[in-house]
């Protein structure tokens, strides 16, 4: 049996435990489990990998950067974001390998490439989490100007309050990295002013559960093209898939 699985805390809002397991049944792979491991300390990831046949993890809040000190190789692209969602786990006899890599990078990039044509436009990225560094990354790739907001004032950071008629009005994209909206607080949305939103924004949000968040129903009132989370969260899984049986990974 090959058992794979989620990290994180809390795990409620997880979608992964159902999408990999209705794939195994759809795709007729055999002998494959896939769990969710709610940890509620980064250090009992040490008891998990006791399991000699799990073979894979996915990661997510709040773990993507605390994960980073376990593991023997970081790909590249996930060193450059700082954050990863994946890990390889290699068995050799009684020893292993972890192996990082971050498919929210390919996921992000799916949703956006459609709708945002290379070097056109600027963003904003709320949150400046293991999620928004992936952001970040994608859309330095595609040579798009970014700004970060976060809550507190930090260096290079606007905040909420800095949000005005001109910042909003010079930004195509905005997309959310925060859990705000996501289930069972699904009210939430973040502290922006939407009435300086119209047609010319796009509204990008990571949280796919549920579908269409309070942000990007707000944003859908004022006109907006609004993209959610769960199309990256399709393309990520299948990353995240190929990365765990693949050799050349």
């Amino acid at each position: 049996m090959r058992k794979f699985g989620l990290i994180g805390y809390p795990l409620g809002h997880s979608f992964s435990k159902k999408y990999f397991t209705e794939k195994f049944i759809r795709e007729g792979i055999p002998d494959c489990t896939y769990e969710n491991y709610p940890l509620t300390d980064i250090s009992q990831l040490h008891e998990l990998l006791s399991d000699a046949e799990l073979a894979g993890l996915n990661v997510t809040i709040p773990y993507k950067t605390a994960v980073l000190p376990f593991l023997g190789r970081i790909d590249p692209e996930a060193e450059a974001v700082g954050a990863v969602n994946v890990i390889k786990i290699r068995r050799y006899g009684d020893s292993m390998e972890l192996r990082g890599f971050n498919s929210d990078i390919y996921g992000i990039s799916d949703t956006l490439k459609p709708v945002m044509k290379q070097g056109t436009g600027k963003a904003l990225v709320l949150g400046t989490g293991g999620s928004s560094k992936a952001v970040c990354h994608v859309l330095a790739s595609m040579l798009i100007d970014y700004r970060l907001v976060s809550r507190n004032k930090k260096a290079g950071c606007l905040t909420y309050r800095d949000l005005d008629k001109n910042v909003l009005g010079s930004a195509a994209l905005i997309v959310n990295t925060t859990p705000l909206g996501m289930y069972p607080l699904t009210d939430g949305s973040p502290d922006i002013n939407y009435d300086l939103l119209g047609p010319d924004h796009i509204l990008f949000d990571l949280v796919y559960n549920p579908e269409i968040t309070t942000f990007l129903t707000k944003g859908r009132e004022k006109g907006c093209i609004v993209l959610s989370g769960l199309k990256m969260l399709h393309s990520q899984a299948e990353k995240s898939w190929e990365i765990w049986n693949s050799d050349k990974y």
